[in-house]
């Protein structure tokens, strides 16, 4: 798994969705799927500390690498999902090249940032610390995400910002937060999601989205994103399980031919 940072900086089409249950077993049925990544969502779903490195420890049993969405801008968040063992961090809300000096700082050792160095489990408890500290600034991935209309208004400044990986384009937030919701706010939305992505190529990062379904990967891959979030395991499930109660309906209530 270690070329994954490689993998998002040659902007390679990565495909994953958010991990939202918080179980093993979700994760490794996920996993399976064979998703390119996923991320654990410790932002906006009832996963605690303790469980998130069960969770990570679940997705590598099937090799795929475990980002996590954290919960904040705090650098102990940072510190302590990718002490467990993440392959890279996604950092919510980041409205200013300031927040995003400081989301590097938090993710990356000296002499690049001030990330503490610690016995857990990305270091083997303690047993490879110097290994681990070899690699962990060129294999570890920083997305951070640009949600508000400060981070739109900002984008060229944050994408200037050395050290970040993805500029992470959170659709919902930022159509709440430019007041573009709904179908009657479609065109500015695509308009302001057009802009933070163009931006940050013109300034060589990596752009990633999140989409709801596949339908319209093709169009905003044509528009240079290249890392998609797809959905997350909730949705999945309910999707899945809504379509499979429709069709048995459907199938129980048709009469069978002679």
């Amino acid at each position: 798994m270690s070329n994954f940072r490689q993998q998002c900086l040659n902007r390679d089409l990565l495909v994953g969705p958010f991990a939202a249950i918080p179980h093993p077993v979700a994760i490794e049925v996920t996993a399976q799927a064979g998703p390119d990544f996923l991320c654990i969502d410790w932002e906006h779903s009832q996963i605690s500390r303790e469980r998130i490195e069960d969770l990570i420890r679940a997705a590598d049993v099937h090799r795929v690498p475990a980002m996590v969405r954290v919960p904040g801008h705090g650098q102990e968040q940072i510190a302590a999902v990718l002490d467990a063992g993440a392959a890279g961090v996604l950092v919510p809300r980041v409205s200013s090249a300031k927040e995003a000096k400081a989301a590097v700082m938090a993710t990356r050792y000296p002499p690049i940032g001030n990330r503490g160095v610690g016995p857990g489990r990305a270091a083997a408890y303690g047993y490879r610390i110097p290994d681990y500290l070899a690699k962990a600034n060129e294999e570890l991935v920083l997305a951070i995400q640009v949600e508000t209309a400060d981070g739109l208004a900002n984008i060229a400044e944050i994408a200037a910002v050395e050290g970040v990986d993805i500029i992470f384009i959170g659709p919902g937030d930022l159509s709440v937060s430019i007041d573009a919701m709904g179908p009657a706010g479609k065109g500015k939305l695509d308009d302001a999601i057009r802009t933070i992505a163009r931006t940050a190529l013109d300034t060589g990062r990596t752009v990633g989205i999140f989409r709801p379904s596949p339908d319209d990967i093709a169009e905003w891959s044509n528009a240079g994103i290249s890392f998609f979030m797809l959905a997350s395991d909730t949705m999945f499930l309910g999707a899945s399980l809504a379509s499979g109660l429709a069709q048995a309906r459907h199938l129980g209530t048709k009469p069978i031919s002679a």
